[in-house]
């Protein structure tokens, strides 16, 4: 059974207070212990140790298994990092990423953090049936399928994979440079004008491939942004599936009547 409270958690500067607590007033102790977590967090400031396991149970009485599932969640949540072989650290705040027609280069440029991109993978491949539906041109046509690491100072956040119809941008394998903005490749190269975008961002576990490639923990969940771009003349002429740590990452945008 897992150790109980009900003594509601004390306050804590931007965590949660009431959120967590049932009608019936009783709260899981590991719960409590989460929420004073977050104001020893906010006392240790960034990059510093988090005490070891053994302290924390004595600082607060509790046990192993409380304190790791407080842990456990902040680890999750991004407020906790664990280092291989030398303990848990305060992490930095999340990166903040756009929700708008900007690339990744653009987004994390703006906030003061160098973007970078491990390639993967740069080919020519036919459509298919589901992508050549979503780009509306036949399954036999040839498309650019680019796939890279998202880097944010160094650190691997992401994973982003790109189709592009290659009829619309010949010599593109060419003249693009993986580890720059493809965005900026096509409008200075080719000419390209957004038209629009459809996207659509949900919750999932990487593959064991994405986790190895990303290098983050297969439990870890994960954001996964699909988006289908057009351009003026209402041509669809990418599909792109990016996936991103949830523990390093948060999306914005701002919504006007």
């Amino acid at each position: 059974m897992p150790e109980t409270s009900n003594t509601p958690p004390p306050a804590s500067g931007g965590g949660p207070v009431r959120d967590g607590v049932p009608e019936h007033g009783r709260i899981p102790r590991y719960y409590a212990i989460k929420v004073e977590l977050l104001g020893l967090i906010a006392e240790l400031g960034e990059g510093a140790a988090l005490p070891t396991e053994r302290e924390l149970v004595e600082r607060f009485d509790v046990s192993r298994a409380t304190i790791r599932q407080a842990v456990g969640e902040l680890v999750l949540e991004g407020r906790l990092s664990r280092r291989q072989g030398s303990g848990t650290f305060v992490a930095g705040p999340k990166l903040v990423q756009p929700l708008a027609l900007v690339s990744y280069t653009e987004g994390l440029r703006q906030q003061g953090i160098e973007p970078g991109r491990a390639l993967i993978t740069l080919e020519t491949v036919p459509a298919g049936a589901a992508l050549g539906a979503d780009l509306r041109v036949p399954r036999d046509e040839p498309v650019v399928h680019l796939e890279r690491v998202l880097l944010a100072d160094g650190e691997r956040v992401g994973l982003e994979s790109t189709y592009l119809v290659a009829e619309r941008f010949p010599g593109l394998l060419d003249v693009f440079d993986p580890a720059e903005s493809l965005y900026a490749c096509l409008r200075n190269h080719f000419g390209l004008s957004f038209g629009g975008a459809d996207e659509r961002l949900e919750t999932v576990l990487t593959t064991p491939r994405e986790a190895l490639l990303i290098g983050t923990n297969p439990a870890l969940p994960m954001l996964l942004l699909h988006r289908v771009s057009w351009g003026t003349d209402g041509r669809p002429f990418e599909r792109v599936r990016s996936l991103y740590r949830g523990d390093r990452l948060s999306f914005s945008t701002r919504l006007t009547p």
